[in-house]
């Protein structure tokens, strides 16, 4: 083989291999719950347990002013108390999906939906075979009306494919002996339009939400940041107010979510925000 074809078949290798990081990238980029790396100087996992321990110690909430973690985590964070049952949910951090009159179809559909749902997740109902399959608890030591533990690789294939049997993250009431199952949540990146939505989860029984207009702080000036106007759930909802508070916009964060409880007995109450107590 001649010096030339080596080169042509090595630049080609090369610009496959070019190609197939940029495409993860960007899929990463717009998947459900995935944040780009903080830019900012990241503690080691000791100091991080280390911290973690003292703010529990002081009995700090990682939600409230005073805790130094990086945006992704503040981010998600202020998401968990954003959707906390009787907070109203039509705000400026919260868009939701418009409601469509129901048809015999959405109902046989979200029927589907609640009885695959329910045998795919029956068996995590004990709550270590939902860790051991690779669900996650997030933010277990914040105290929640209800714990998310997602599993990222079920949200990864939510981007492209819809099984609802397999959805992104469990929904778990705490107990005294550990996590009750209570429901689940599928996602779909943020770019998805409403009649996709809509093919996946009738719109006519639920309604799916995105967390949008978040201002957070300067990085250098979290420990001091005023939280009822950053977050979200602050009153800066602008680029224009966020920006004359010299902190950073996001228009949109995660991808778009829907909760759904199919242990309820209505459809209201299947397909309900928060799940129904």
């Amino acid at each position: 083989m001649s010096g030339r074809s080596q080169f042509v078949q090595l630049a080609t290798k090369f610009g496959m291999l070019i190609g197939a990081v940029f495409v993860v990238t960007v899929l990463l980029a717009a998947m459900p719950g995935h944040h780009a790396p903080d830019t900012q100087t990241q503690e080691s996992p000791q100091q991080s347990s280390t911290t973690q321990s003292q703010q529990q110690q002081q009995g700090m909430d990682p939600n409230m002013p005073g805790l130094d973690m990086n945006d992704a985590k503040a981010n998600e964070a202020h998401a968990v108390h954003d959707m906390t049952p009787g907070e109203h949910a039509h705000n400026a951090h919260i868009h939701m999906t418009s409601p469509r009159p129901e048809t015999r179809e959405d109902a046989a559909h979200a029927k589907e939906i609640v009885e695959q749902l329910r045998n795919g997740i029956a068996k995590y109902k004990d709550y270590h075979v939902a860790l051991a399959d690779g669900y996650k608890i997030f933010l277990p030591n914040l105290p929640q009306p209800e714990y998310h533990f997602t599993n990222y690789r079920n949200g990864f294939l939510e981007a492209f494919t819809f099984d609802p049997a397999r959805p992104t993250s469990l929904l778990y009431k705490k107990t005294s002996t550990g996590y009750e199952l209570a429901g689940a949540m599928y996602t779909m990146p943020k770019r998805a339009t409403e009649e996709q939505l809509n093919k996946r989860v009738p719109l006519s029984v639920a309604s799916w939400h995105l967390h949008t207009n978040l201002c957070m702080p300067p990085a250098n000036q979290r420990r001091e940041a005023d939280w009822t106007k950053f977050g979200l759930r602050g009153s800066i909802a602008t680029q224009e107010a966020c920006n004359a508070a010299g902190g950073r916009f996001h228009p949109i964060i995660f991808g778009w979510m829907v909760h759904v409880y199919p242990y309820e007995e209505s459809t209201e109450k299947i397909f309900a925000m928060h799940h129904p107590d």
